[in-house]
């Protein structure tokens, strides 16, 4: 490989903060606005204008993993910042009725992306956090076994953000690989969980599309029945699709691509050549699935795609290897550990090639798992945590615990240490009963 030498330079000080956190997903929002409401000076740092992650850059336009089934009853299970954020998102019009699926086994809430904006906008700002858009996290400069200033590039040209404390919530564990944290990519054996681009059609008729496939498997039988018709008709990049109406019932979100690698693996986020052509094939995908829509399913004749996603929306990647990973047996298992910060509510969802693989934990009547501080925790590294969905976890365990309801759950738990850890200690020293305390106080069900 041919390269180019880059020359040394000073690099400006953006500012400096107690607390900064790298990416504004699910993970992110909460670890910001948790930092900021325990009295940290917070930077959230942000590579788009907005907020969300892949529930607004992805369209995924539903929060899964908020709801689990306990002693019986499918209720709300994770609580805290999300709390506050439902209810601003509720504000603007923008959050539907729960919506039930897989035989009433997952539960979901779908928003309008605009509405969740705005309302994470006003969640951050009502807190005290500071934000910087447009900014992406490019290198980190060490200082033994601490970060000492985050290096971002922007508009205004390369900086560097100190803190002295810094959580990890980029969704692909950049500044932990930075930093030099061991992580395991996808599966670890050259794929991973198959990426999608999310796309919304409109002007469909309501009442007749609800009636054809108002049920979570009514698309999925519409889409063999075509196949069984006229094979090769259509060229479907799965077997089944996701096909939930929004708040406007004549909007519609589809969750159907797959995107793939010359290989023929999941297409890897981390590669630069592979996320670029990622998002070329997911829109030829998504035309081609749109034919199927109008010319097969009842109420889409007159319907037309209305948005697309602003990017391929990512599954997994990196996943550090952190203190305890979280493993698909935790999750089957409904699994408790003593440093529980929260739980995961969300079944294995494996996005495998050609079709989605889910598995239900065991027990029906506690259909939910602890989440362990340890997952967030580096031993590399000591001031640094990270959570999403590039937390220490499993391939297997990864695809639960990524939904936005666990994310939700490792983010306040990061930011809520991040601010009250005493000065000069190591994450990997927290006070865990007084941590659980305060999340407890703030709100967080420890299951």
């Amino acid at each position: 490989m041919r390269t180019v030498t880059e020359p040394a330079r000073t690099l400006p000080v953006y500012g400096e903060f107690d607390v900064v956190v790298i990416g504004g997903g699910p993970a992110g929002l909460a670890a910001s606005v948790s930092a900021a409401q325990h009295g940290a000076r917070t930077l959230l740092v942000e590579r788009y204008g907005f907020l969300g992650g892949m529930g607004t850059a992805g369209g995924v336009t539903n929060f899964a993993g908020l709801y689990g089934r306990k002693d019986g009853e499918m209720q709300q299970l994770v609580h805290g910042v999300v709390d506050d954020l439902l209810a601003r998102i509720d504000a603007l019009g923008g959050l539907n009725q729960p919506q039930d699926g897989m035989q009433g086994r997952i539960r979901v809430r779908s928003y309008d992306v605009s509405a969740y904006k705005c309302a994470a906008d006003q969640l951050l700002l009502s807190a005290g956090v500071q934000i910087l858009f447009h900014a992406w996290a490019a290198a980190v400069v060490m200082n033994g076994k601490a970060i000492e200033a985050l290096v971002v590039e922007t508009k205004s040209g390369r900086q560097a953000i100190r803190a002295r404390r810094f959580i990890d919530c980029s969704g692909d564990a950049d500044v932990a690989h930075f930093a030099g944290v061991p992580f395991e990519l996808g599966d670890g054996h050259g794929s991973a969980l198959f990426p999608s681009t999310m796309f919304r059609v409109g002007h469909v008729d309501a009442p007749r599309a609800l009636a054809a496939v108002g049920e979570f498997k009514a698309i999925n039988d519409l889409m063999e029945q075509s196949e069984a018709r006229s094979p090769g008709k259509y060229k479907f990049p799965r077997k089944g699709a996701i096909l939930r109406p929004q708040k406007n019932p004549a909007e519609w979100r589809a969750n159907v691509t797959q995107i793939r690698n010359a290989q023929g693996n999941a297409m890897d986020a981390t590669d630069a050549t592979q996320l670029s052509e990622g998002e070329l094939e997911g829109r030829r995908q998504i035309t081609e699935y749109f034919r199927f829509l109008k010319n097969e399913v009842p109420g889409f004749e007159a319907s037309a795609i209305i948005d697309i996603a602003p990017q391929v929306g990512i599954r997994e990647t990196r996943r550090i290897s952190g203190a305890y990973s979280l493993s698909g047996e935790d999750i089957l298992s409904s699994a408790r550990f003593d440093d529980v910060i929260g739980i995961n509510a969300w079944p294995m969802e494996m996005h495998v090639d050609g079709a989605i693989s889910w598995g239900f934990p065991r027990n029906g009547n506690r259909a939910y798992n602890d989440l362990p501080w340890r997952m967030l925790v580096t031993h590399e590294v000591d001031n640094l945590l990270v959570a999403g969905r590039c937390a220490s976890m499993t391939h297997e365990g990864q695809s639960a615990a990524r939904a936005s309801g666990g994310c939700f759950v490792m983010g306040q738990a990061a930011g809520t240490a991040a601010a009250t850890l005493a000065a000069g200690t190591a994450f990997a020293n927290t006070d865990l009963p007084r941590l659980q305390q305060v999340l407890l106080n703030d709100g967080v069900y420890l299951g």
